[in-house]
């Protein structure tokens, strides 16, 4: 069977059902916490944490490949980025969240996109 939100096989027995649809373990956890880029007190918790160790954060490889691609191409769309990426959207917008929370990403409106740019 296959989860309703990725496509990814689940295995047999695994699935989980979540407002009538099929979903795998990693969509049904996000499913029921889903991941919020503005979030205030994430942005704190970040910002604490960084004056706490001194200004150096350690980001992932996906988080730095994300700010250099960012800093190359000046911003864009969430699609465009993981398919530069080789990444799924639903794992791009994980990392993006957290490097939204840490102020190293923003979105902003260029016409009528929504595009990905540095803070």
């Amino acid at each position: 069977m296959k989860c309703d939100r990725c496509g990814e096989e689940i295995p047999s027995e695994e699935e989980m059902e979540y407002h009538e649809q099929t979903l795998c373990e990693v969509c049904y956890m996000r499913a029921l916490s889903p991941v919020k880029a503005c979030n205030p007190w994430a942005v704190r918790s970040a910002q604490v944490l960084s004056q706490m160790s001194g200004g150096d954060v350690h980001l992932s490889e996906t988080q730095e490949e994300i700010l250099t691609v960012l800093a190359e191409t000046g911003g864009l769309e969430t699609a465009e980025l993981a398919e530069r990426l080789r990444i799924k959207i639903i794992d791009l917008e994980v990392e993006l969240a957290t490097l939204r929370h840490m102020e190293k990403t923003r979105g902003e409106m260029r016409g009528s996109k929504k595009v990905v740019c540095l803070w």
